[in-house]
């Protein structure tokens, strides 16, 4: 009997002499690991497991709760905790859930690979492998930075920072496709300035880039919010208006020829004031008696870009520095 007794002993203690070889070889493989691996308990949150790499960054866990050691100023669970997430309507353990989250007491950002599992005295806890993804983030930051300069750039302007020619067409046509669809009218304000070639001849092209950039300048302070303002090319500019009658675009015109007017050029000491021609057309009622596709929104914007342009070219046949329309001037 008594050998029988010893032989259950010598099983028992083999079996936990196995078991505690088993987990201090996992132990030792999670702590190699280049990222941090925890346990937790589901529904006390306290600690069973925390790697090197835990250690190293986050400090000694001494008895504290997960969300103590891993979150800065932290007293109860967070309410980001993917618990909820890694159980099925049955309360089993669901899968992998993946996420990221900047950490807060480093700032830096962790992919994180969440699962439930069952602990080795058969409760549920929750295992996190988190992942240092800050350098990818950053990276991810600037690409999408860098993706926006572009597009700005490719829809500017590099002179004046206006619009230029392809985003006017492209930003006036949706704002003019809304109109149609509300049933508002619009208008285009064309513009150039008067004898530019006098300044350039005259005072150098540092000095025409400077008056181009200042009259860019009294454009965008003198415009809407809602207005699209381009250069067009050389000393041609236009503004699209949407939600205007011909009445009020004529008088915004008129009100950026005076600003434009009153705007002084410094060069070489000197103030140089300069003047803008300006054609105006509007949208006619029949523009809204159906539906247009963008394509036929970019034939009537350019229909209605044209039918200014004529109105400017009156406007300086007529004598310059004033705004004209086809209906009619200021």
């Amino acid at each position: 009997m008594s050998r029988s007794n010893n032989n259950s002993g010598n099983s028992s203690g083999k079996i936990a002499q196995a078991a505690e070889q088993s987990y201090e070889a996992i132990a030792t493989i999670l702590n190699s690991l280049d990222a941090l691996v925890y346990v937790a308990d589901m529904q006390t949150h306290e600690l069973l497991f925390f790697n090197d790499y835990g250690r190293s960054v986050w400090g000694e866990p001494e008895g504290r709760k997960c969300y103590q050691v891993l979150q800065q100023g932290q007293d109860s669970p967070c309410a980001f905790c993917t618990n909820d997430k890694l159980l099925n309507a049955q309360g089993e353990p669901a899968g992998v859930y993946v996420w990221e989250f900047q950490n807060t007491r480093n700032g830096r950002w962790y992919q994180c690979r969440d699962q439930a599992i069952r602990w080795i005295d058969g409760r549920l806890v929750r295992m996190e492998i988190a992942t240092d993804i800050t350098d990818l983030k950053l990276l991810e930051s600037e690409l999408e930075e860098a993706k926006g300069r572009a597009e700005r750039l490719a829809d500017t302007d590099e002179l004046t920072g206006l619009y230029n020619r392809r985003a006017f067409f492209s930003y006036a046509g949706k704002a003019y496709q809304q109109s149609l669809r509300n049933a508002r009218p619009v208008a285009v304000i064309m513009f150039d300035v008067d004898h530019f070639k006098r300044v350039n001849d005259h005072w150098g092209h540092p000095i025409g880039d400077k008056a181009l950039k200042a009259l860019a300048d009294v454009s965008l302070d003198t415009a809407r919010a809602s207005d699209v303002v381009a250069r067009l090319g050389g000393e041609e500019f236009a503004v699209f208006l949407p939600d205007t009658d011909a009445a009020a675009a004529f008088a915004l015109a008129d009100r950026l020829r005076q600003a434009i007017a009153r705007r002084a050029v410094v060069a070489d000491g000197d103030s140089i004031f300069l003047t803008a021609s300006f054609g105006v057309a509007a949208s006619e009622q029949e523009l809204f008696e159906r539906p247009r596709s963008p394509v036929q929104t970019q034939e009537a914007l350019g229909d209605l870009l044209q039918r200014a342009d004529r109105a400017l070219l009156q406007a300086k046949q007529a004598g310059r520095n004033r705004v004209m329309a086809e209906l009619g001037s200021l």
